[in-house]
């Protein structure tokens, strides 16, 4: 089966998982795709019990494609631009300092965390991970996912400096994430270990790299927006922004989402707001909106149908079930740790430890980054505990977060 077949494929079941939730479900889009997935899903996995051809194609068709790369190498470039194009630049340059102490410390203060919890509590389930392993696990849950935390705070009523909080740490900590996830991961095959000198090496050339193409993208792209008044031009600029820009940093080797996110912010406060009439930025939100509803609706679909290639297994499910409170319990100490040392030379308001803990959400990227892992038992349980974490934040912290802002706000 070719590429476009199974996007035709994947694109019809999201569009009928979506209508099913709009007319009977009326949950947030994304949450309700993913649980009809996820039944889905499971129900293919007991039929195939008496008809295993149905289980058989269903597993053939989600293994037959790499949701690693399907999503931090295509579908990535689109969700992070449109969510970035869309949020106020003035409250992320308030709150700068906190967003820089979360996405900086609190991922590597949760990687360390999650990954010496991990080590010792799977230990006492009998799974033997090493401490490598572990820490692998730490960097691909600790950061929050924008995706799925961008997905949520817009259908929730925070305070804006809270908001900007949650989205700006999500967009930015990513980055962070992956690189200490892709040098431990490096570790697994290499000869020799990486000293803390050349992760953090890696780390500013990824984040300056990222910063400087998505910051020269952005501004070559204004001055062409500032040269044109039709609207078909200028969201086409935006398009091949996102996409020409994302690729450019991935050829390069510095950080593509860092990049994207930069671009999308400057689009969104130099281009859109100056260089844009009405009925074009009508156009552009439009088009980028349709974007961002399309592609999560596609996410959400592929994070509910990786259930049919997970190999679940008792004391993986266990080793799930306790990961899910260690990475709560580390998120929220990253947190806390994180609040009072922002506390120092500023005051902050009422109940954001507990807002930025619940609303700290994992998606589709931690489980695309554990399905990169080399093939293997750690691999299987990483995954495994990985997807567990994802479920409980998606479902239980997602539908609840906007009551949890409404509580200790209020």
């Amino acid at each position: 089966m070719g590429s476009f077949e199974k996007a035709s494929i994947l694109v019809a079941i999201a569009a009928l998982l979506s209508f099913i939730n709009a007319r009977f479900l009326k949950l947030p889009a994304a949450i309700g795709i993913m649980l009809l997935s996820i039944i889905g899903s499971l129900i293919i996995i007991v039929v195939g019990i008496q008809v295993p051809a149905i289980k058989s194609g269903a597993e053939q068709l989600v293994a037959g494609i790499d949701f690693h790369r399907t999503l931090l190498h295509g579908m990535l470039a689109f969700l992070l631009f449109a969510g970035s194009l869309q949020l106020r630049t003035e409250d992320l340059s308030r709150e700068w300092d906190a967003i820089a102490v979360l996405s900086v410390f609190g991922t590597a203060a949760s990687t360390l965390i999650v990954g010496f919890g991990a080590f010792w509590l799977f230990r006492r389930i009998g799974l033997a991970l090493s401490m490598l392993d572990c820490m692998i696990f730490g960097a691909l849950i600790s950061p929050t996912d924008p995706i799925a935390v961008l997905a949520i705070i817009r259908k929730v009523k925070a305070p804006r400096s809270l908001e900007a909080v949650m989205a700006g740490e999500s967009l930015f900590n990513d980055g962070v994430g992956v690189v200490i996830f892709l040098s431990l991961a490096a570790m697994l095959t290499a000869e020799h270990s990486l000293t803390a000198r050349d992760v953090t090496t890696l780390l500013l050339r990824e984040a300056a790299g990222g910063v400087g193409i998505g910051l020269a993208g952005g501004l070559l792209t204004t001055v062409l927006l500032s040269q044109v008044d039709n609207y078909q031009v200028e969201v086409l600029l935006t398009l091949a922004l996102a996409m020409a820009g994302y690729a450019l940093a991935d050829a390069v080797g510095v950080s593509a989402p860092i990049a994207i996110v930069v671009a999308g912010l400057f689009i969104g406060s130099r281009g859109r707001g100056h260089h844009m009439s009405e009925k074009t930025r009508e156009h552009l939100d439009t088009f980028w909106e349709l974007i961002d509803e399309v592609m999560n609706a596609v996410l959400f679909l592929l994070v509910g149908l990786v259930v049919l290639v997970i190999p679940f297994h008792v004391n993986y499910l266990l080793a799930g079930s306790v990961m899910v409170f260690l990475v709560l319990a580390a998120r929220g100490l990253s947190v806390a740790g994180c609040v009072a040392i922002t506390r120092l030379w500023r005051p902050m308001e009422k109940g954001r430890i507990i807002v930025l803990t619940w609303g700290g959400l994992r998606g589709g990227l931690s489980i695309a980054m554990a399905l990169s892992l080399p093939e293997g038992t750690a691999r299987n349980i990483i995954l495994v505990c990985t997807y567990c974490v994802v479920v409980f934040c998606i479902f239980v912290q997602g539908l609840s977060v906007e009551r949890v802002i409404r509580r200790v706000c209020a």
